[in-house]
């Protein structure tokens, strides 16, 4: 994963009054949601091959054209690599779909999604720096990460919006199927039925989680922070090295090296920035250093396989 995780989470705030004239067709702005609505809409149709309500406000065209509109986006977003990100490259994909369509339809389109009118795009340079730090190779914009998802001190279970542009073109169809009929089946108050429907989806790996009252389809992942072995819960500081990741979601996995509550895991990661910040810590006897002789994690396991 490199060598930072950087764990953002989803932006879910109402506008304020200066924001009103660029909503996309969820009532926030196109900043906060319009790749998003966007590709749910692409999935939903995908699935349902049903146009989004309300668009036909935006563009003049028919239902029938609009249909022939999503068909073409959504083989666009799927060979797209990697799939648009931010609303100008959504944008720019969307154009580029349906430049053979009515300028008006088209600009309607982006319109109803919030994204920047052909107008407002400016020249795309080239060879442009990654935003990137160096050595990570793409971020997870992930959901409000829950303490309970945090195993241990080097483990965290994260979840990914589906509408996420990095997820969108490999939900399976089966997931995305199973997540309509349980919506569905819950409003119809058949909650034996929406059950079955989710556990159908957990185990493909998603989950359908509610975020101040939206359900949300999202991918599971289970990250195993790079370069570092931290103690087992049942370890002594296993308790504090948990607790510090959990209060660390937003940060670097080698600040629990710096706090003596992890271990250089030099079996998986050489780095002489992280072995100096082990040193450092022993130095200083902070945390598990304050014990003489620290039981390594690896030979703990070792010993549990065993039997000892």
């Amino acid at each position: 994963m490199g060598n930072a995780l950087r764990f953002l989470y989803k932006n879910c705030s109402q506008p304020t009054t200066t924001e009103s004239q660029s909503l996309g067709p969820h009532g926030v702005s196109a900043q906060n949601v319009g790749v998003s609505a966007l590709a749910h809409d692409i999935l939903h149709f995908e699935v349902t091959s049903q146009v989004p309500e309300g668009l036909s406000k935006h563009v003049v065209s028919s239902k029938k054209a609009q249909s022939n509109w999503y068909k073409k986006l959504l083989q666009a977003w799927k060979q797209a690599k990697p799939p648009p990100r931010t609303p100008e490259e959504t944008a720019r994909l969307v154009i580029e779909t349906l430049k053979r369509h009515q300028k008006a339809d088209v600009e309607g389109l982006l319109a109803f999604y919030g994204l920047p009118l052909p107008h407002t795009l400016v020249e795309l340079s080239t060879g442009a720096p990654s935003t990137l730090p160096n050595g990570v190779k793409y971020e997870l914009h992930t959901l409000p990460v829950d303490v309970k998802a945090v195993a241990d001190g080097d483990t965290i279970t994260v979840y990914v919006s589906t509408t996420d542009p990095r997820e969108s073109s490999s939900v399976p169809k089966e997931v995305q199927l199973a997540a309509i009929q349980r919506s569905k089946a819950r409003a119809e108050r058949n909650y034996p039925k929406a059950d079955a429907l989710h556990k159908k989806i957990t185990d493909q790996n998603y989950r359908v989680i509610n975020i101040q009252n939206e359900e949300i389809l999202a991918k599971k992942y289970r990250i195993r922070l790079r370069g570092i072995d931290a103690p087992e819960s049942a370890m002594p500081y296993g308790k504090q090295a948990k607790e510090e990741l959990a209060n660390l979601v937003q940060g670097k996995c080698e600040v629990m090296l710096k706090k003596g509550l992890a271990w250089h895991y030099t079996a998986y990661d050489r780095r002489t920035e992280l072995a100096n910040w082990e040193k450092e810590a022993r130095a200083k006897r902070v945390g598990l250093w304050a014990s003489k002789n620290p039981e390594e994690p690896w030979e703990w396991r070792k010993d549990q396989r065993e039997g000892r």
